[in-house]
């Protein structure tokens, strides 16, 4: 007896069920357990905690590797080891990829790469953002040159969409070989203590090649990423973390380079004053402060989203409100190595000053100091070089610029760190602030070098306290206007909001070219 319509409707959609049931249960319940029993959360439990609830709309459930090589013929599963779609995230549309290891490993194939090809290509043309969380073997091995072709070609993508949407990269399990390319071209990496790891080759190759012993903790884990290479942006303490981290830095910026950041109302008054901001400077200049009590007075809520906080400490980056927008702070710390510019600091803020610039968020910087590192290590290393790419971003930012001295501007850092004369829109100065060639104590040497060693230890001091009086202040920069107002500390805040309000509407372009050629 033939079956009904009814009948045959009924048994597809059985087909469809069972279909992505097989497609959900990713490498099969056993693995699954395996991968929550080793601290990680599974694919799909990922992409449902980092988006909102029931938000998700997949593509390619169905999709499966086309290899026959290796005995793969006999080893298909429903997806290809990655999950790809849209959904949203505070109610805005992102999409997103999540390699599943418990599916081959996770490694990248042809399909697999194809799938998240597609949901990149479909980024671009909508503008939207693109996240990837990362949790794979590498390239599938038995696919060869075909699963290397598919690196190469996400790639591209990174590539062409880099400054047109924002794409983040949470590295939550291993990211090897060929694999880091990706997220190292993304704008930020979120990477997860203890379960992450990240690196060109592991470390049986390099016991092998170099004969050193490393973990691959100490070799690429979380914190070696976060405090002394600088790929990575976060240390997460664990998977939902990671995600609720991204979702916050999602929350600052805009969803492509042709949007505004969210505004994000605020009963914090734009007015608001405080007292404390006019006792943080020490009196002697050379006493260390905390950048970063300045930065949480000001913004809204008292509230910093500090970006790459283990990396170069010497220098501060992250996310904050003023008055309800979205702002990129970069500031010096007197704190560590007093604020000193260095190579690692010069590459961390050129590479936050490029983002804010290509996404329309308008840069703070917090100025103190006393100009770029001496020694040995850093002009071999080449800090001329990367000291340049700071200026280099700084100059080329068309977004609002405003800059506050808080105290020491010296030589050719007071130049780099967005003074006046590389097109910053509006310059304030505390009455604490000192701008100089160079600090009291090394001009007067290079200055009388000969009368010092002639006269009494008294004579020097006299040169120090001239010396002082005449240029440790701001007000030989503000007849110059190089400075436009000279402030009180407590009224940082509305200062800042005011300008920004004025900056609102700022048009500024640079000149035609394909691209300039950035120190690299």
């Amino acid at each position: 007896m033939q079956p009904t319509s009814k009948q045959a409707a009924k048994s597809k959609l059985e087909l469809l069920k069972e279909k992505s049931r097989l497609a959900e249960q990713g490498g099969g319940t056993a693995r699954v357990e395996k991968q929550r029993a080793s601290g990680k959360m599974a694919a799909r439990e990922r992409i449902d905690f980092f988006l909102d609830e029931g938000s998700f709309e997949e593509f390619d459930k169905f999709v499966v590797h086309r290899s026959t090589d290796f005995g793969l013929e006999n080893q298909k599963y429903l997806g290809d080891g990655v999950i790809t779609g849209h959904g949203l995230v505070d109610g805005r549309e992102v999409f997103v990829f999540a390699q599943d290891f418990t599916v081959f490993g996770g490694s990248l194939s042809e399909t697999h790469a194809q799938k998240i090809v597609k949901v990149m290509d479909f980024a671009m043309k909508t503008g939207v953002p693109i996240i990837g969380l990362n949790d794979s073997g590498g390239a599938r091995i038995q696919e060869g040159v075909v699963s290397l072709g598919g690196y190469a070609d996400i790639f591209l993508r990174n590539t062409l969409a880099s400054g047109v949407v924002p794409q983040i990269s949470c590295i939550l399990g291993p990211c090897a070989g060929g694999a880091v390319y990706s997220p190292a071209i993304t704008d930020f990496n979120v990477m997860v203590k203890d379960t992450s790891y990240m690196f060109i080759t592991g470390p049986d190759v390099i016991k092998t090649v170099t004969h050193e012993e490393v973990t691959k903790d100490e070799l690429g884990g979380a914190m070696t990423h976060n405090a002394i290479s600088g790929v990575a942006h976060f240390a997460a303490d664990d998977d939902e973390h990671a995600l609720r981290l991204t979702r916050e830095l999602l929350s600052f910026v805009p969803s492509n380079n042709m949007e505004n950041p969210p505004f994000v109302p605020t009963n914090d008054a734009s007015n608001r004053t405080d007292e404390k901001l006019n006792t943080i400077v020490p009196e002697i200049s050379t006493q260390p402060y905390d950048i970063r009590d300045i930065i949480h007075i000001i913004a809204d809520e008292n509230y910093f989203f500090e970006v790459q906080e283990h990396y170069a400490p010497n220098i501060v980056i992250g996310f904050a409100r003023l008055g309800g927008f979205s702002v990129g702070i970069v500031a010096n710390q007197p704190a560590f190595l007093a604020g000193v510019l260095d190579i690692d600091a010069s590459v961390k803020a050129a590479r936050f000053v490029r983002f804010c610039d290509c996404f329309n968020i308008p840069l703070i910087t917090f100025e103190d100091v006393p100009g770029f590192l001496p020694g040995v290590n850093q002009e071999h290393g080449g800090i001329i070089r990367h000291g340049a790419k700071l200026l280099f971003a700084f100059a080329e930012a068309t977004v609002p610029k405003i800059t506050v001295i808080t105290r020491k501007a010296y030589g050719g850092a007071y130049c780099v760190m967005a003074s006046k004369h590389i097109r910053t829109d509006i310059n304030f100065a505390y009455p604490t602030a000192e701008i100089a060639v160079m600090g009291a104590e090394g001009a007067v040497g290079v200055l009388y070098r000969t009368e010092i060693a002639e006269n009494s230890e008294e004579y020097r001091h006299e040169k120090v306290s001239e010396f002082e009086e005449k240029f440790a202040n701001p007000y030989i920069a503000a007849e110059r206007g190089y400075i436009d107002e000279v402030i009180e500390p407590a009224c940082t805040r509305p200062k800042l909001i005011r300008a920004l309000s004025l900056l609102q509407n700022k048009r500024d372009t640079n000149p035609p070219k394909k691209h300039g050629n950035i120190p690299l």
